[in-house]
């Protein structure tokens, strides 16, 4: 079994504060995790008219639902900062563009791929573009029919894009009984190209028997602490959790073996103290 590429979603949940964002990096640095992922947008773009001036209740105050979305949106100060502290501490980075100026505005960086979310694989122009720039795209197909899948995977195909398809139920967070695990091998089978698996579930064993079924990349979002004030965190995986998910997983790739029936090497020394030979 190859080592699974392990994607540690801290998404908006660093709350719009470069600090916690960093104590998070630490968190999937020390765990054990190839990546870090947020997310980008331009609110001005992103957020419905009618959404706009609703005013919401924040731990900031009371503000508008656009001031708040750029309240926790991060720019170039923010990311030429974790562009820097992502290399210092030696794991890789990326972020999920949620509109035409978010994916230019990333292409800044040297990020080794580009995380279209489960909402936005219906965006034929931003899935082509993502293809064309020529990086590894992975996207994840949640809240998505067969046939919206089908069109995702035609585009990255047409544009000769590298890509990865990710296995994922949107809810947040997800029910076991809505998982539907077996569904990676449906979708290694029918598109013929790598899967992973995006999950937003409580459990951590779900995620290590998604490896086990197949999956290459896994991606799971991260917090320091689940009760935090924000919409992702309940369905975010703390500190402790991570490490044990990532060890897990590690621990599946050595245990995994290549399925041909052999004596070992240990067993032979049992075999010749309970056989004699």
């Amino acid at each position: 079994m190859s080592k699974t590429y392990i994607i540690a979603e801290i998404g908006i949940n660093h709350n719009g504060d470069l600090d916690i964002a960093k104590r998070l990096i630490d968190v999937a640095t020390l765990s054990g995790c190839d990546a870090v992922k947020f997310q980008k947008r331009n609110p001005d773009v992103c957020v419905p008219e009618h959404q706009k001036n609703v005013m919401r209740e924040t731990p900031w105050g009371t503000m508008t639902y656009l001031d708040y979305k750029y309240r926790m949106e991060f720019g170039k100060r923010e990311y030429d900062q974790i562009d820097l502290y992502c290399r210092e501490k030696g794991i890789e980075w990326s972020a999920s563009p949620w509109d035409m100026d978010s994916l230019e505005f990333l292409l800044q960086y040297d990020i080794p791929f580009i995380k279209i979310p489960s909402a936005m694989i219906t965006n034929e122009k931003l899935m082509r573009e993502s293809a064309q720039t020529g990086k590894k795209v992975i996207f994840s197909a949640g809240m998505s029919t067969l046939s919206e899948t089908d069109k995702a995977v035609r585009w990255m195909s047409e544009e000769g894009g590298d890509f990865a398809l990710l296995h994922c139920n949107s809810s947040y967070p997800a029910p076991l009984e809505d998982l539907n695990l077996r569904c990676i091998q449906t979708l290694r089978q029918r598109y013929k190209c790598q899967v992973g698996y995006s999950g937003h579930e409580f459990r951590l064993g779900t995620s290590v028997a998604a490896v086990y079924l197949g999956a290459t990349i896994i991606e799971r979002h991260i917090t320091l602490d689940r009760t935090m004030w924000g919409s992702d965190h309940l369905a975010s995986v703390e500190p402790q959790g991570l490490i044990k998910l990532v060890k897990g997983i590690r621990e599946l790739e050595i245990a995994y073996g290549d399925g041909v029936k052999k004596v070992t090497d240990e067993e032979r020394k049992v075999r010749k103290k309970l056989r004699g030979y």
